[in-house]
């Protein structure tokens, strides 16, 4: 990989950090556990490795910004994924952040 190659590709995983928490956020609006929220993700057009989302979920948990249950699906335990009452009041606040960031990027260019 060459340096530009390198620096780019640097650059790009900063920008889609905060997007990733966001939309997991956003997501989280409705139950899901992990496999069906990385594809509900994908679907919108929003890849995310699972070495990536698994280590956000636990960490947005611990922030208090998620709730998780155990519960048996199809013959296995699953843990699924909410958005807690903080984590509303915070998807919120993050969202309006967001379109008034993406507003002034886009008078920008």
């Amino acid at each position: 990989m060459t340096l530009t190659e390198n620096l780019f590709e640097n650059l790009r995983l900063e920008l889609r950090r905060g997007c990733l928490t966001l939309a997991v956020l956003a997501e989280l609006r409705q139950e899901y556990y992990g496999y069906t929220l990385r594809k509900a993700l994908a679907e919108r057009g929003l890849e995310i490795d699972e070495s990536t989302l698994y280590p956000l979920l636990r960490r947005l948990e611990a922030q208090g910004l998620l709730t998780s249950e155990w519960r048996e699906e199809d013959k296995r335990n699953k843990r699924f994924y909410r958005l807690s009452t903080d984590g509303e009041q915070m998807f919120g606040q993050l969202l309006g952040e967001w379109q008034a960031i993406n507003a002034s990027i886009s008078n920008i260019l």
